[in-house]
């Protein structure tokens, strides 16, 4: 704030203060933040290559590309399509599954309230930080490297990459639990595996079904696409479509894909809504 005149009609001596919603320091960093935001706009136009016919062209290409997938060739459906529906669905189960076996042990290191050693915590968000970090897809092409392409591929590929998504959330749920229900397990003498079974388990049960759940949602529609990389389910199918430029075979899958999405979302959604 700073003085803008003498305060009329109060005491001698007095100022009239203007109140200023940022100080000047704030204001400087502000105009230094948006500064940098447009430079680093500027960059990333100027390094990605933008052409500009080819923006020019990009609706006439798109009318075109959804011109060529109609109408859509729903004989392929039952062939093939239902097969590689399946395997998607199986993929994404299993590998939540799987994640969520791994990734509670993992959570059980990470919370402080459990595991109170600095390197067995340290070893655990290790753990967190590689499985999520590298995308499954990265995941997908390592495993069909060592297997061979594949549902198995796939599953163990949405299996690692949930475990840092997984046990993240699962070890941050078991931190939030109130401390009253173990205290008092303590003070009767209840081994670690009853502290767990009575004291943590209830509390954590809302969060951990729910967690499983959304990531089962998220699982579904990134094994829909990790067939591209050899991982098996829809993916495949819609590579083997787009390689024979079939284009209304491509257009079913995309669909199916869409119908999933939106039937696992309507799903998990109501299932989240009741457990929660």
């Amino acid at each position: 704030m700073s003085a803008a005149g003498a305060l009329p009609g109060g005491p001698a001596g007095g100022e009239l203060r203007r109140w200023q919603r940022f100080t000047p320091l704030e204001r400087v960093a502000r105009t230094g933040f948006y500064l940098f935001a447009l430079l680093a706009v500027l960059w990333a136009l100027r390094t990605i290559e933008i052409i500009p016919e080819f923006l020019y062209d990009a609706p006439h290409q798109t009318v075109d590309l959804f011109a060529r997938m109609w109408p859509i060739d729903w004989s392929w459906y039952p062939k093939v399509v239902h097969a590689a529906l399946m395997e998607t669905l199986h993929i994404a189960t299993l590998g939540t599954i799987l994640a969520v076996a791994l990734a509670a042990p993992v959570a059980l290191l990470v919370a402080t309230n459990i595991t109170h050693s600095v390197i067995l915590n340290t070893f655990g968000k290790f753990i967190l930080v590689a499985t999520r970090s590298v995308h499954s897809i990265m995941w997908a092409l390592f495993f069909v490297a060592v297997f061979g392409p594949g549902a198995l591929a796939g599953m163990l590929a949405i299996a690692v990459h949930s475990i840092g998504f997984t046990g993240k959330f699962l070890s941050e749920a078991i931190e939030e639990a109130r401390p009253g229900p173990i205290e008092a397990l303590k003070a009767v003498g209840a081994p670690p595996l009853a502290i767990l079974i009575k004291g943590y388990w209830p509390q954590v049960k809302p969060a951990f079904l729910a967690l499983a759940i959304f990531r089962w949602d998220i699982n579904i529609r990134e094994s829909a696409v990790l067939g591209l990389v050899g991982g098996g389910g829809l993916g495949m199918a819609l590579d083997t479509a787009l390689s024979n430029l079939y284009w209304d075979q491509a257009g079913l899958v995309l669909f199916v894909i869409f119908v999933v999405v939106i039937a696992t979302e309507i799903v998990t959604t109501t299932i989240r809504s009741r457990i929660l």
